[in-house]
Formats: structure tokens, C-alpha cells, sequence
């Protein structure tokens, strides 16, 4: 086997002992690379059935043609898709480009208030409907008590920090100082009652195994990774507001690889395009304590 071979066999093995250990399991799916290659990998992992419900936190603030590719390839994979949403937030504009709260503020609004209401059914989800070919609201408010999430631990310092089975409290809160060992490929999968576990099967994986994995496998991207002729592209995908882009000339997934081997970006962070990292001190903690992805 060589190094993807064994990357690709430890997230297969981490996706299927968390679908036999959790009953109510959801996978976010933030339309970005990341998520996109464990989506792909729960597609090897399951003969090409995903039987876990793919979760996207909406906060109206994507770039178009990211709901585009998330639309379309629920429709080409057959997935269950469900969004939601902090339509409170949305409707009083208590966000960022309203000018009525800060990066942060903005973030824990539409990202993290979203996510822990749309895991745990108090708020309202919507489901895809491939008879309908549209979103309705979903009947199944039975909180989720595993996610799947497409964090990697060389992505920035918070992350670092995480388990392959990460436990948070009830409220999605993560106590840093009370993560589980985790020796020789052992993995806490029992937890207290009222535990909410996120599952990071790529935790392992840097930025280049991502790519070129994609090109491996030929796996879909969102063109906005990909320079269009302007001299730049994503690095990184997040809200437009808040998400710059890097100066590059990559024009598909070889050339991407080329700039990561040659060290392009490798005294620049790869979220240094997201500013409310920048407001978090340079890092996701706080955001990420009170259940950011």
C-alpha cells in the first residue's frame, strides 16, 4: 500500500466503526475540498451508497456556485441532503456585511448557534426531496448524536488538537483538557449519555494528500478553487464577505500540487484568506469551543 492507499483505509476503517457505534449520524459537508474527499471516501466505505445523512449549515452568505455544486451532486450521488439555517439572525441582520456585529459575532450566529440547532432538531431542517427536486422541511427533528466532520489536524492549531472520536457536552460545548487517549488505532466509542461525538476521519491528512487524492480518484471540485484567468484563486472556502483569495496561477489539480511540493504556500497559513480567523486571534479556538466546524 502506498501513503494515500493507507490514508484512504484509516478513514474508510474510522467511517465504519462510526455508523456501527452511533445510531443517529450526520456528516457536514461544507462543499469544500475536505468534505468533498470524505464524502467521497463514505461513498468507497458504503459500494457507493452513502447511508449518512449529509449536513450543510446555510448562511446565505456562500458563494453561489458552492449551493450549485452541492445541489447538483445531490442529485448525481443520490444523497440525503438536509440544510439549516439561524433564519432569526438572517431576518433581524445580525451579521457581518449588515454591519450590526462583528466577524466573530457573525460567525457564531450563522455557523455555530446554526449548527447546534440543526443537529439537535430544535430548529428547523430541510431535506432534500429528489421526487420533488426541491427542500422541505423535515418531519425528523431526532437530534444527531454523531457527526462526521472533514476537519484536518495540519489545518490550523485548534484542529490540532482534536481526537479521531471527540466528545462535546450536550451543549456542543469541547472541553479541550478532557479528550479520550487514543493509542496503537484504539478509539473511545462509548461515551455518557447526552455526549455529542464529531468524527474526524481526515485528521491525518495534510493539504497536499487532499489534492492529490482528488487527482487520484478524479473527485469533483468547485471551479473557484482553480485560477480563471485573474492570477488568483481559493485557497480556502468560506462566506464571500469574509473569504479572500491567493495570488496563483493554478489552473487545475496537477498545477495545485506543483505549488504545494515546490513549498508556493508554505510559510502561508491555508485559512490566512478567512478574516474571522484573524479576529480570533489567528486561530479558531474560542469559535471552535463553542462548536464551530
Amino acid at each position: 500500500m502506498n501513503h494515500l492507499d493507507k490514508l484512504e483505509s484509516k478513514s474508510i476503517h474510522i467511517l465504519r466503526e462510526a455508523y456501527s457505534e452511533f445510531k443517529n449520524l450526520g456528516m457536514l459537508w461544507s462543499i469544500g475540498k475536505d468534505s468533498t474527499v470524505l464524502l467521497w471516501l463514505a461513498r468507497k466505505a458504503f459500494f457507493g451508497h452513502v447511508p449518512i445523512p449529509l449536513i450543510h449549515v446555510d448562511t446565505h452568505y456562500k458563494i453561489p456556485e458552492m449551493i450549485e455544486h452541492r445541489d447538483r451532486l445531490a442529485r448525481e450521488w443520490q444523497l440525503d441532503m438536509i440544510y439549516g439555517e439561524n433564519s432569526e439572525a438572517i431576518e433581524k441582520k445580525l451579521t457581518f456585511p449588515d454591519g450590526n456585529v462583528t466577524r466573530m459575532q457573525c460567525c457564531k450566529n450563522l455557523k455555530s448557534e446554526a449548527l447546534k440547532n440543526t443537529l439537535n432538531g430544535k430548529w428547523p431542517r430541510y431535506r432534500f426531496n429528489h421526487d420533488t427536486d426541491r427542500y422541505e422541511l423535515d418531519k425528523n427533528t431526532e437530534p444527531y448524536t454523531g457527526v462526521i466532520v472533514g476537519v484536518r489536524a495540519d489545518e490550523e492549531g485548534s484542529r490540532s488538537k482534536e481526537r479521531y472520536f471527540s466528545p462535546r457536552n450536550v451543549n456542543n460545548d469541547w472541553d479541550l483538557g478532557d479528550q479520550p487517549p487514543e493509542f496503537w488505532n484504539q478509539y473511545k466509542t462509548d461515551f455518557a449519555p447526552g455526549t455529542h461525538v464529531r468524527i474526524h476521519p481526515l485528521l491525518d491528512w495534510t493539504e497536499l494528500d487532499i489534492w492529490e487524492y482528488i487527482e487520484r480518484e478524479n473527485i469533483p471540485m468547485v471551479s473557484l478553487y482553480f485560477d480563471q484567468g485573474s492570477g488568483t484563486r481559493y485557497r480556502s472556502l468560506g462566506c464571500y464577505p469574509c473569504t479572500g483569495a491567493v495570488e496563483s496561477t493554478a489552473r487545475n489539480v496537477r498545477e495545485i500540487i506543483e505549488e504545494l511540493k515546490i513549498g508556493k504556500f508554505s510559510n502561508i497559513a491555508e485559512r490566512s484568506g478567512r478574516a474571522q480567523d484573524k479576529e480570533d486571534g489567528g486561530g479558531l479556538e474560542e469559535l471552535r469551543k463553542d462548536g464551530y466546524m
